[in-house]
């Protein structure tokens, strides 16, 4: 039997068909979203303000259309001989529908209204609500704040939800069901609408199976007092836990049969887990890509500081699920490779037949650590961890005239990699041990300097994930289990996770050096990052309201 498994990221979506008896990976297929990143205007020409980021549900719909035909005719297998379909989603990607799901954007009269759209993951302009949330929660000493590290971010649910309210009251009234994408697409394939628990806990404020109560959302705004009954209605189904089996229509659609089990939906990086047979206590997964998530289960319940949230069963049933995460990697080496390196590097890459990042990666490890003379902080899309704080942004130090694009390449990559050991030593403080590191994702299967680099810094030996495309293996491995192969996601991992043999191991003289760079690293992270000097802030202020922040 088969499953298949899609992985929707922020400029594609992929399905994976699996053998469900060991996780062999038979066929696979991409789709590019015509729309990509919504962050300077809409469709339809209309200009967005600064840090915003929405998408086109249609993209997602047409991620199934032609990612499931196609692995079916690449692979040959009998569409009667796969028995489940799972999906894994960036989060939180919400966005508002009418009762029968039919998102707003797909109505004529609000295609040029940006309050209509998907808000994905990096959507930044809800940072006054979530401000907002942050402070009414602190000053009514709300227990659940401490569950999501102190601080819930402008990248989740409620922040979004509540920038609505307050900028277009309109669109709001308008809006029956308001839910994440990951949801919606499950609803599309089942006409079965419910929310998975995994997004309820981390992004929707779901702790210990109930939302905050209706005075706090009261506080926030009066006409908040029922968002839940009003917006946000849906029952929880548990991860493995299958939601329905596919409409005759969408069947028909995608070339498969009727009775196809769908399992709820999950997030890309949670989904990750069992994929890279992480279901043990202590063992963080770093999912490399665009962002990195860092994913970990625990035996105990903690308040760990800056964490993205820790939630009962949120990754692994029976243990406590916990998240931190940086907002950007992956996008700061892209920045810098699309924005800022000379022409000579294009050049000389084309020469040797690599693309630019391979040939900076090339030249970048070329040097000793430390030769550059450089730090960096990894804040080019705001902190995630341990800060929470959107409105940081990247800084480079000790660049001169001799400065080449290696050496920052370079720089870039060691500072997520610092950002990285101050999550990791953010848990540690709290008493929530990392036994063990396991890397996923593009980004370390490709980077050989990273994974060395990432070694060093955080003087740890680390496994590598087995499959290049571990969330949609993970999504398999669910719906394997929502199709009744396998009795829960731990006999799943077993089966059908994989690792490499491959382990990345720290050199000692390299991490002598890095040590005393991760003390710099420090002194600028609580300089600029803890309000000793807020310019960051200020600048960003400067900028929007030199370019205006109306919708």
């Amino acid at each position: 039997m088969y499953t298949i498994g899609i992985d929707f990221g922020t400029l594609s979506g992929r399905a994976l068909l699996v053998d469900t008896r060991d996780g062999r990976e038979i066929a696979t297929a991409v789709f590019d979203y015509p729309h990509a990143v919504l962050d300077k205007a809409l469709p339809s020409g209309k200009s967005l303000p600064p840090e915003w980021a929405l998408q086109h549900p249609q993209d997602y719909l047409d991620v199934f259309t032609h990612t499931i035909p196609a692995v079916l005719k690449t692979s040959g297998v009998d569409p009667q001989k796969i028995v489940g379909l799972a999906v894994d989603f960036t989060a939180s990607s919400p966005m508002p529908t009418k009762t029968d799901g039919t998102p707003l954007c797909f109505l004529d009269e609000y295609k040029d209204e940006p309050h209509a759209y998907v808000k994905l993951w990096k959507h930044h302009a809800a940072q006054s609500q979530a401000d907002r949330i942050n402070d009414i929660a602190r000053e009514r000493g709300e227990s659940w704040l401490k569950r999501y590290g102190g601080k819930y971010s402008s990248e989740w649910f409620f922040s979004k939800l509540l920038q609505i309210l307050d900028e277009s009251s309109a669109i709001y009234r308008e809006i029956d069901v308001f839910i994440e994408a990951a949801d919606w697409v499950i609803w599309q394939l089942t006409g079965v609408m419910t929310r998975n628990t995994c997004t309820a806990g981390y992004k929707m404020l779901v702790q210990d199976g109930k939302y905050p109560s209706s005075d706090y959302f009261a506080a926030l705004n009066p006409s908040f007092e029922n968002v839940i009954a009003e917006k946000v209605q849906g029952d929880f189904t548990p991860l493995g836990g299958k939601v329905g089996t596919l409409t005759e229509e969408m069947a028909a659609k995608l070339g498969l049969q009727s009775d196809v089990a769908v399992a709820v939906a999950n997030v890309d990086a949670h989904v990750t887990a069992p994929a890279v047979k992480a279901t043990q206590s202590g063992v963080m997964v770093m999912i490399m890509g665009t962002s990195t998530c860092h994913i970990m289960s625990a035996d105990s319940l903690e308040e760990v500081d800056g964490m993205c949230g820790v939630v009962d069963g949120g990754i692994i049933d029976g243990l406590y699920g916990y998240e931190a995460g940086q907002s950007a990697v992956g996008d700061i080496f892209a920045w810098f490779v699309d924005n800022a390196v000379a022409p000579e590097y294009h050049e000389a890459a084309k020469a040797v037949s690599l693309n630019l990042h391979d040939y900076l990666e090339q030249e970048a490890a070329k040097q000793q650590v430390g030769e550059h003379g450089l730090i960096a902080l990894d804040w080019w899309n705001g902190n995630r961890s341990t800060l929470v704080d959107t409105e940081l942004g990247g800084l480079l130090v000790g660049a001169t005239l001799a400065t080449r694009a290696p050496d920052i390449y370079r720089a870039l990559i060691e500072s997520t990699a610092f950002g990285t050991r101050e999550i990791i030593e953010a848990f540690e403080a709290r008493g929530v041990k990392v036994k063990e590191l396991i890397a996923a994702g593009g980004l370390p299967d490709k980077n050989a300097l990273l994974r060395q680099i990432y070694a060093d810094v955080t003087g740890r030996t680390f496994k590598l994930a087995g499959s290049s495309q571990s969330p949609a293996l993970g999504s398999a491995m669910h719906a394997a289990v929502a199709a009744g192969i396998y009795p829960d996601i731990n006999a799943a991992a077993e089966k059908m996770g994989k690792l490499k043999d491959e382990v990345v191991s720290p050199i000692p003289e390299n991490q002598v050096v890095y040590d005393q760079l991760y003390t710099e690293y420090k002194t600028l992270y609580n300089y600029f990052g803890r309000g000793a000097n807020d310019v960051m802030k200020r600048l960003k202020k400067i900028r929007n309201e030199v370019r205006g922040e109306s919708v």
